[in-house]
């Protein structure tokens, strides 16, 4: 049992942090949270066990405002296991997070007398813009890099299509289906997306055409790779289900080709149709329930002043101009 535990500490121990850790994530799972959650939340609940049991700290009762804050700090200085950089602020912000919710757990089940980290001080989380909005003409330009006479190609042109045309989350386009396709209506029901919400969406003509297209030429050959029947709409080069890594290496590499070299894969087709439907007029409530977001607050990132415009308007209408 032991090598499975994911946190550190003595998992027979029934009030020790580890094996209340592993209760908790059970919980979660009880209360229908999404895989997505619960693998999040483990990550970062796993942190901060592991290191309370390097620091001494075995049980939640010997965690005091004091450690917690001693964490905080450590949190503001610890580096990413992945990339050699500092933690940053969104990073530190979820693990604290995951920790006041834990104790919240802890102070509803009686495992501590009172919530000692209800009153931790989360970081300020910064508002930054998406780092990279590609133009329409970019995405043109992209969408016609992938050979559609091979499988591969007729079956990435139909995923870029699909990313570009709904906004679709990466997890969304992987887990859709083609019974969820609704082409006579021009409408694609995304079922189970982020937070386990369900929504039904447009699709436009052109990527139905090449879904179209995918499904009679492209998928069946990608099917017989396989004896097991996929339900998911667009299949692996060995017939199995897409993963989430495969997608964002497939879009980087067409990313790539067209000269692009910002960082990011397919959220970049998100953020850019979410910016260019609001730059020709949308209403951002519209936009809201596209990409499937449940705060308002989260869609109005997107409502930030095209640099281009801005440019434009300061040229025409700024007082200092260049003397003919």
């Amino acid at each position: 049992m032991a090598n499975n535990v994911p946190f550190a500490g003595d998992p027979s121990d029934r009030k020790g942090l580890c094996r209340l850790a592993l209760r908790f994530i059970k919980w979660m799972r009880v209360m229908n949270f999404s895989p997505g959650s619960i693998r999040v939340r483990t990550i970062q609940l796993r942190a901060f066990v592991n290191w309370c049991d390097e620091n001494g700290y075995a049980r939640p009762r010997q965690v005091t405002k004091r450690v917690l804050d001693r964490y905080q700090r450590f949190l503001s200085t610890a580096h990413s296991s992945m990339i050699s950089q500092r933690l940053t602020t969104s990073a530190q912000h979820g693990r604290l997070v995951a920790v006041r919710t834990f104790f919240k757990w802890l102070t509803r089940k009686r495992h501590v007398p009172h919530n000692v980290a209800s009153e931790i001080d989360l970081p300020r989380l910064e508002k930054r813009l998406p780092q990279h909005v590609l133009t329409h003409s970019q995405v043109e330009f992209i969408l016609t890099l992938p050979a559609v006479s091979t499988t591969l190609g007729l079956r990435d042109r139909a995923i870029l299509e699909t990313l570009y045309s709904t906004g679709m989350r990466r997890c969304e386009v992987i887990a859709l289906k083609a019974h969820e396709l609704d082409p006579e209506r021009g409408l694609v029901a995304v079922t189970q997306g982020k937070g386990k919400k369900d929504r039904i969406i447009p699709m436009g003509e052109r990527a139905l055409h090449w879904i179209k297209r995918y499904l009679e030429a492209a998928r069946p050959e990608l099917a017989r790779l396989r004896r097991c029947h996929r339900e998911q709409l667009f299949l692996s080069k060995t017939g199995g289900a897409l993963t989430p890594s495969g997608v964002s290496i497939m879009v980087r590499e067409y990313l790539v080709r067209s000269g692009i070299r910002s960082r990011g894969a397919c959220h970049m087709f998100r953020h850019s149709m979410a910016t260019g439907m609001l730059e020709n007029g949308a209403d951002i409530r519209f936009i809201q329930e596209m990409l499937g977001h449940a705060d308002l607050k989260t869609t109005q990132i997107y409502t930030h002043v095209n640099p281009i415009k801005l440019k434009q308007v300061h040229a025409s209408t700024h007082p200092a101009k260049l003397a003919a």
